[in-house]
């Protein structure tokens, strides 16, 4: 299995944006002439997820202005466009920005191939592991996810739920736990067809960082891809996570930052 930069980034590009399967039950990925853009309620994620790599200034801008016009007449609060490094034409960024977009934090897109990856859960002293199986737990992953990130879990606990719900298989949800109390929480998105799992959260509560949790959440996801055949694993990282990860084994493709579009503002 070939895992040098260019050849994972290519298949990456190709297997999770350009072809692009819907990330949970209820939402659809459409096909337009220049962008690959997801589409579902307002608790989805709604966005852009790859532009054609041959985009020009011309039609960059009248891309932007179709999807701004698209999403505005669904009456969402916001929308995003998911921009790499790499992508094309080299100011897209720019052109996001002078069209209304608003940059949130970079991130770094990481792989790893499974085979690659340890799937030892070492976990300190008084940590266990649970999956996430019904609405309870779901409250104590949303719960772990503010205390973390400080941010709103609401569309985490409506996502979460629905998959639950709706497509069980296609998600692996953990919660690492203190007598009663979540301390970090981090869920797998499985992507049949493609050969991917995505990673996504993680976040552990400050009193418990640097004591592997994140690292034992990662190796479990890990072992758990490894058994339902998937190649590679894939981390959308912050400042924080990506040296952890890089450590582990992932390999550093490209910056992804999210463009995001708030048409009440």
């Amino acid at each position: 299995m070939n895992h040098d930069h260019d050849t994972l980034l290519a298949l990456f590009d190709r297997e999770m944006r350009e072809h692009a399967r819907p990330d949970g039950p209820g939402v659809r990925v459409e096909h337009t002439t220049d962008v690959v853009r997801q589409v579902g309620a307002a608790d989805d994620w709604n966005g852009v997820v790859w532009s054609a790599p041959d985009l020009d200034s011309v039609r960059a801008d009248a891309a932007i202005a179709a999807q701004v016009a698209f999403y505005t007449a669904l009456g969402h609060e916001e929308f995003e466009w998911k921009l790499y490094a790499h992508d094309r034409p080299a100011d897209l960024a720019e052109r996001l920005l002078a069209a209304g977009f608003e940059a949130e934090e970079q991130e770094t897109l990481l792989v790893a191939a499974v085979a690659d990856l340890s799937t030892a859960v070492e976990l300190p002293e008084g940590v266990r592991l649970r999956t996430v199986r019904h609405a309870d737990d779901v409250e104590l992953m949303a719960r772990a996810h503010e205390q973390a990130f400080g941010s709103d879990p609401s569309q985490l606990r409506h996502q979460v739920l629905t998959r639950l719900a709706e497509d069980p298989d296609g998600f692996v949800g953990v919660l690492a736990m203190v007598g009663d109390e979540p301390v970090s929480s981090a869920r797998m998105e499985l992507y049949p067809g493609t050969g991917f799992a995505g990673l996504w959260g993680g976040g552990t509560v400050e009193a418990w960082r640097g004591k592997g949790v994140y690292r034992a959440l990662v190796a479990f996801r890990a072992r758990i891809a490894a058994e339902r055949g998937y190649d590679y694993v894939q981390v959308d990282a912050s400042a924080q996570s990506a040296p952890i990860l890089q450590r582990l084994g992932f390999l550093a493709l490209s910056t992804t930052t999210p463009y995001v579009y708030r048409p009440s503002r």
